[in-house]
């Protein structure tokens, strides 16, 4: 965030992160994700947009007043929008104007001069400082027109540095920065201008440093495969220490050897108002679809580098602490890809117009099934809320009493069962006990004596139905799962025919995409599938 008040607020875009998202079920864009991340927020709109890959400033109307001041300022093209870009091709003239239309051209666009087919673009080039054979330019777009500056700058045989979409050397990001916005400020008519320097750290660290705030959280995905240009490769920043996850070891290395190759710190991410201390430790863990077959002992994560972790290590996620072991298994005791799930338990705000509860905030009771570690449980217990977690597990259950421990929330005033859920929901049914929020979240494959196996695949339905029953009138159902067959649509009707076939019906619906630290392209699609549904 640059700058917030009544009217307007103004971030600074990292760089891979698109402004909304591309597709219904594709991850947020940062319009998205701020528009439900608080009730404040609620109402933004856009205004103007950036490349997905283009870095900068960005303005988002608050209030209609200022939504129709801004449009028409834009309109009129009188908002100041200079752009900073870098190339490694010689620039002949200190400054120059690129005037033609651009027309799209398959999956790019396309600068045609002299000819009235397309839109009429116009951009200023000014050389800003040269260095060796790169030269930093300020670009100033006249027009607004999609990859404007990056048409025209290679139009002129000067494609920017990464930009490989237009012939530009490869690089590890697109080198090109909105850095300077100003406009009349819709209530006071003051002209307000912005700046903010390009920051020169990698597009996926860029990215951490945006959505992760250090002081509520030092656990998130620091790379996240193919989405940031390293495939198979997975790294997760828990606390003090890093986990990689790959295929191999080898692999593993491979990738520490390339962030230290680059001059970075393993574990670090980067954002000149965030600093990050270096891990004391890495460990890596192999990925494995057959892992239900090895010991505990073996599908543990390998000690590589560093300090040895001890048996137990504490970690921050959105203000609350956790524990997790290096020691205990596959898992270490929390999925990050829930995170911005959790805040939405602690914080009672599900997304824009949708309140986890209706009614006030204190007086609630939440079932979490498939409980694992309790990390749901305890933020909605720190928000308030008194929570049921029902886990096959005597283990995860414990765990999850020593984590309310640690928030300063006494486990006696919570409960815990112990057994299989679809034999408990049975139970807490015919007992007619009933929840304001029911929590689904689980493994891709179960197996319990009471209930024989669950596969989310073919059974997540009568999941569904089962804990319909447990659910009051105009109650929250969080239902997710990341079993990789079933595609968003398939998942969202399987919950919906249950809703229906218990005679109940949802009002309203939001599909939450994985936290932005799990960013997701084509090579990278992705893998969690949530939706909160208002169940009356």
């Amino acid at each position: 965030m640059v700058f917030e008040d009544d009217s307007v607020l103004v971030v600074n875009k990292p760089p891979g992160w698109n402004t909304h998202a591309p597709a219904p079920y594709a991850g947020e864009g940062i319009y998205d994700w701020l528009r439900h991340r608080e009730p404040r927020w609620a109402s933004l709109a856009i205004l103007h947009r950036l490349d997905k890959e283009t870095s900068g400033l960005m303005v988002f109307g608050k209030t209609p007043t200022a939504n129709r001041s801004l449009t028409a300022q834009f309109t009129a093209r009188t908002v100041l929008k200079q752009y900073e870009l870098v190339t490694d091709r010689p620039v002949a003239l200190d400054s120059f104007t690129v005037e033609t239309h651009i027309v799209r051209d398959g999956s790019r666009y396309a600068a045609v001069a002299g000819s009235p087919v397309g839109e009429p673009a116009e951009t200023r080039f000014r050389v800003l400082r040269r260095e060796g054979d790169r030269t930093w330019l300020e670009a100033s777009p006249l027009t607004g027109r999609t990859h404007q500056i990056r048409v025209h700058a290679a139009s002129r045989g000067l494609p920017i540095l990464g930009d490989v979409l237009y012939g530009g050397t490869p690089s590890g990001r697109l080198h090109l920065h909105a850095r300077r916005l100003a406009f009349e400020h819709p209530v006071s008519g003051t002209v307000v201008e912005f700046d903010s320097a390009p920051d020169p750290a990698p597009a996926a660290a860029l990215l951490r440093g945006a959505c992760v705030d250090p002081d509520e959280t030092d656990a998130f995905r620091l790379c996240h495969g193919a989405a940031d240009g390293h495939p198979g490769v997975y790294a997760d920043r828990l606390g003090d220490w890093l986990l990689v996850q790959a295929e191999s070891e080898d692999a593993a290395r491979e990738w520490l050897a390339q962030e230290r190759g680059g001059g970075r710190t393993p574990g670090s991410i980067g954002n000149s108002a965030t600093s990050w201390h270096p891990v004391r430790g890495i460990y890596f863990k192999r990925l494995d679809r057959h892992v239900r077959a090895s010991t505990p002992a073996q599908a543990c994560p390998i000690h590589l580098e560093g300090e040895t972790a001890p048996a137990s290590v504490h970690v921050r996620e959105n203000g609350l602490q956790f524990e997790l072991s290096f020691t205990e298994g596959y898992s270490v005791g929390l999925f990050l890809d829930q995170r911005d799930n959790r805040r939405r338990c602690l914080t009672q705000h599900v997304g824009a117009g949708f309140p986890l509860f209706e009614s006030g905030t204190t007086g609630h009771q939440l079932l979490n099934c498939f409980a694992y570690t309790c990390g749901f449980s305890v933020a909605a217990a720190a928000g308030g809320v008194k929570t049921t977690s029902l886990d096959l597990s005597r283990k995860y259950l414990d765990w999850g009493r020593r984590n309310f421990a640690l928030n300063g929330l006494d486990p006696a005033n919570h409960d815990f069962i112990f057994g299989d859920v679809f034999d408990w929901l049975r139970r807490l049914a015919k007992k007619g006990r009933k929840f304001d929020a029911v929590l689904l979240d689980p493994p891709t494959f179960s197996r319990s004596k009471e209930h024989g196996d669950f596969r989310a695949e073919s059974d997540y339905g009568e999941l569904v139905t089962a804990a319909l029953r447990v659910l009051l009138p105009g109650g929250v159902l969080l239902a997710s799962t990341n079993a990789a067959r079933m595609e968003p649509e398939r998942f969202l009707s399987v919950v919906s025919t249950a809703v229906t076939s218990e005679r109940r019906r949802v009002a309203p619906q939001f599909y939450a995409p994985q936290s932005p630290d799990f960013p997701v392209n084509r090579e990278e699609p992705a893998h969690l599938k949530t939706a909160w549904f208002r169940v009356d």
